[in-house]
């Protein structure tokens, strides 16, 4: 096959009527570029040499019946173009595509956040983004809109046509952020951090020798590129290791693996494994607590906006684990760490605009797990839990203000009086039989928050928001492994016994729980014959459930029992940090009661 003169790969003759015919049947340039043994930017720039370019189509939210201020576009391969560009400094921000569960509403809050700084700025935001169930997509949120797929192609072509001092990436989640380097190799400005800190952080080789020479503590890692690669990495970091593919949005896709077969097993699943798209493995901290940090540097100061600890246990998607805010189990020494170790990391990766650092604590030691150097889905909690805005905060840093000029260079989010707690909102009632025990991959479709100056309060508010009351009495189901038999569950049992709850128990945990003089009886697990728990709660009989497995033949009770609570409403707990807080909300609730305040009162106690 000839090639074009003109453009090196692709295929002659290519004329410009069989261009714009390809076009307007709807084929991609990378579709185009795989068709004809050539590349995505080769069709690109043959395009443009041939002037076979899209225009904008109007779509008109006013029905024509009076004009339309915020229109609203699409591109087709047309002649008229009913997009007039402006004179005015614009700013072009992504979206994060289409919702589903495992990718947050929460990035769209980012990016509608983003648009209000931008316009505070006197600046004209575009947004780009193609989910009608948004409000970055509402017609009124942004001075334009253009509804189209977040493809490089898609992006570029708007990005020609409206000339703007530059793009975010960094609101969106990880689907912009995956052709961010693409952006920036065919001229486009980002703005905030660029494709290179984006890059470090994600590519573990290179993270990995970032924190040494941070002398910063991680969990032991590897990077595999094929099956045997992989269950070699695995063998020598130790199981059980998390597993999973590089750039993953939502957790998709990653595993807790326990042994060699396990992770056969997940290698023979994993699409496109290759020197450009490998597996990152990781050592799994099992029964460690896990915490959030977002924060928001200028390139010279960083803002610790808050500090967040997960409910649930290090290895459960942090879109999935309740979380507190402040801490309340951490020592002066290891906040400290936190914080200091999110500042090294913001101002090695040259980060402008937000960053989120994910940390686990283990017998005392703090190890960093991930940096993310964009928005996540704990901002709108922490934003409103501080009353600190950090998505304006941040898109206002990026087009060159300093934290010092926005006046919150030295907030401190420990002076917040009051408590704000997190708690994710599952399907499962929806999708009967699926596995009901959380871990590394996102299960949640929503979230909710309770806020109290009284932790078990705000814990009770976040329960019954996420319809999942906690009982004032009645009987507890409980089983904990062997490393939980210790003197913390003797005490959080002590606390429910103090309130009145009896207790059933499988042999283990009962006899430990006999032995320190606590009154238990003893109920056969699934496998052991009848009647046993799964029966006990399908009977009405419970009222609680504290099930904390640890290792995976456990796993397997917990998938029955989990299911016969949820199908009879029973609140269902799998770690004795949850186990602990819970017995605080059921104490609040019971003997104090519940205030009612509104989030603006909350904030404006936090401004005096």
């Amino acid at each position: 096959m000839k090639t074009s003169s003109k453009t090196k790969g692709v295929p002659t003759p290519v004329t410009r009527e069989v261009l714009l015919k390809a076009k307007q049947y709807g084929f991609s340039d990378q579709q185009l570029a795989h068709l004809w043994g050539s590349t995505e930017r080769a069709v690109r720039q043959l395009r443009k040499e041939m002037g076979v370019i899209p225009v904008y189509k109007t779509v008109d939210t006013c029905a024509a019946e009076f004009e339309a201020h915020t229109p609203y576009h699409y591109s087709t391969y047309d002649q008229e173009n009913e997009s007039i560009r402006t004179d005015r400094k614009k700013v072009i921000i992504l979206g994060g595509g289409p919702n589903r569960i495992g990718q947050g509403i929460e990035f769209d809050y980012c990016c509608v956040h983003g648009v209000y700084a931008l316009e505070e700025e006197g600046i004209e935001t575009i947004m780009i983004n193609c989910n009608p169930e948004t409000v970055s997509t509402d017609y009124d949120t942004t001075d334009k809109l253009y509804f189209e797929p977040l493809t490089l192609e898609d992006v570029l072509n708007i990005y020609d046509h409206e000339q703007p001092l530059g793009l975010i990436v960094s609101f969106g989640g990880q689907t912009p952020l995956k052709i961010a380097k693409a952006l920036e190799e065919n001229g486009v400005r980002i703005l905030g951090t660029s494709s290179e800190g984006i890059d470090i952080a994600e590519d573990r080789e290179r993270f990995g020798a970032l924190l040494r020479r941070l002398k910063i503590p991680h969990p032991m890692y590897g990077t595999a590129y094929s099956v045997s690669n992989a269950v070699l990495v695995a063998e020598h970091i130790g199981f059980p290791v998390l597993i999973r593919p590089s750039y993953v949005l939502g957790g998709r896709a990653m595993e807790i693996c326990y042994n060699s077969d396990a992770v056969r097993e997940y290698m023979k699943k994993a699409v496109d494994v290759s020197p450009e798209h490998p597996v990152l493995i990781d050592r799994f901290l099992e029964d460690a607590f896990e915490f959030d940090v977002d924060a928001v540097c200028d390139g010279k100061d960083v803002l610790i906006g808050g500090v967040m600890e997960h409910i649930e246990e290090a290895g459960i998607h942090s879109g999935d684990s309740s979380c507190v805010l402040p801490p309340y189990m951490i020592s002066e020494k290891n906040l400290d760490e936190l914080k200091l170790y999110t500042v090294r990391l913001a101002k090695a990766l040259k980060v402008i605009g937000l960053i989120n650092v994910q940390y686990a604590m283990k017998d005392g030691l703090v190890y960093v797990l991930e940096v993310n150097p964009r928005a996540s889905r704990t901002v709108p909690f922490v934003s409103k839990a501080t009353g600190l805005p950090l998505a304006k905060i941040a898109a206002k840093v990026m087009i060159g203000r300093t934290l010092e000029d926005l006046g919150v260079k030295n907030f401190d989010f420990q002076k917040v009086k009051h408590i704000s707690v997190k708690e994710a909102v599952f399907p499962f009632s929806k999708f009967p039989r699926v596995p009901v025990f959380l871990g590394p991959e996102m299960r949640s479709t929503g979230e909710v928050m309770g806020i109290s100056s009284d932790f078990g309060a705000a814990i009770a508010k976040a329960q019954m928001a996420a319809g999942n009351t906690l009982p004032t009495d009645g009987t507890v189901f409980i089983s904990v492994n062997d490393s939980d038999k210790n003197e913390i569950t003797l005490n959080i049992v002590r606390d429910y016994e103090r309130l009145g709850f009896s207790f059933v128990a499988t042999e283990g945990t009962a006899n430990f729980l006999r032995q320190k003089g606590i009154k238990c009886a003893i109920v056969f697990k699934v496998n052991e014959g009848r009647p046993n728990v799964v029966d006990l709660i399908k009977n009405g009989e419970i009222n609680l459930v504290i099930n904390t497995p640890l290792g995976e033949g456990s796993r397997y009770d917990e998938y029955s029992i989990g299911w016969a609570a949820i199908e009879q409403k029973v609140s269902f707990i799998t770690t004795l940090s949850a186990a602990a807080t819970a017995v605080k909300g059921i104490e609040q609730q019971d003997l104090l009661g519940l205030e009612v305040k509104s989030l603006q009162e909350y904030q404006k106690e936090i401004a005096e």
